[in-house]
Order: structure tokens, then C-alpha cells, then sequence
């Protein structure tokens, strides 16, 4: 299991819910969270996924969003 954290413009829980389905849709993927109370918007991400990250590059891309490695 992988555990990769990402810099992100997800702001409220708002953001939260419009993001929310296309996370829970990605495969290998087992758990997710987003911590807005630090500056960076940390998404913290943890699943079995050979290329997890981009996938949720990707996927926050196509939400409308941006993620970054951290």
C-alpha cells in the first residue's frame, strides 16, 4: 500500500463534495483525505494503484482542481 500526499486549491467542503465522486471512483484507491486547515490543502491519498499518482493528478485535473506531489 502507497501512501502519497499532494498540494492542492481544494479550499472547502464544498470543493470537498464536487471532488468527492471522481476520488471515489478511482480504482486501487482506498482512502482519501484533504486537510484545508493548512495552507497547502493537503490531499492525502493511500491505495494499491501501479500509477496512483497520476491518476490523481489526473483526476483532479478533470474535477477541476490541481494537485501537486508533495
Amino acid at each position: 500500500m502507497e501512501t502519497l500526499k499532494f498540494k492542492t486549491n481544494i479550499k472547502c467542503g464544498g470543493c470537498i463534495a464536487t471532488v468527492t465522486p471522481h476520488l471515489n471512483a478511482i480504482d486501487g484507491l482506498e482512502q482519501w483525505k484533504v486537510d484545508t486547515d493548512v495552507a497547502d490543502k493537503v490531499l492525502t491519498v493511500t491505495g494499491e494503484a501501479e500509477h496512483l499518482q497520476k491518476e490523481i493528478e489526473e483526476t483532479l485535473k478533470k474535477a477541476g482542481f490541481q494537485g501537486e506531489l508533495i
